[in-house]
């Protein structure tokens, strides 16, 4: 995974609001606390994973846009070759 930079500022600042809360997980699993810890700690990496693996925002761009255009413009020859040969005969 190739990571630009807006990418590493983007993980910087996940990882800046997660750390202490999977700091905190740990404190309350080691402290017998199960669920509270264990539900904080799914909390902290889902904080990290979801954005870098789930939730690309170019990729949610691109498809919003794609449904947007016309489909014209959005590069599809099939049918812009299908219409050539109507108006030629």
């Amino acid at each position: 995974m190739s990571l630009g930079l807006f990418d590493m500022i983007g993980l910087a600042a996940s990882l800046v609001f997660a750390l202490p809360l999977a700091n905190y997980a740990l404190v309350r699993l080691l402290a017998g606390e199960t669920a509270l810890g264990a539900g904080l700690l799914v909390v902290a990496v889902a904080m990290v994973a979801l954005p870098q693996y789930f939730l690309d925002p170019g990729r949610i761009l691109r498809g919003l846009l794609r449904g947007l255009l016309p489909r014209r413009l959005r590069g599809d020859d099939a049918e812009s070759g299908a219409d050539g040969d109507v108006a030629e005969k």
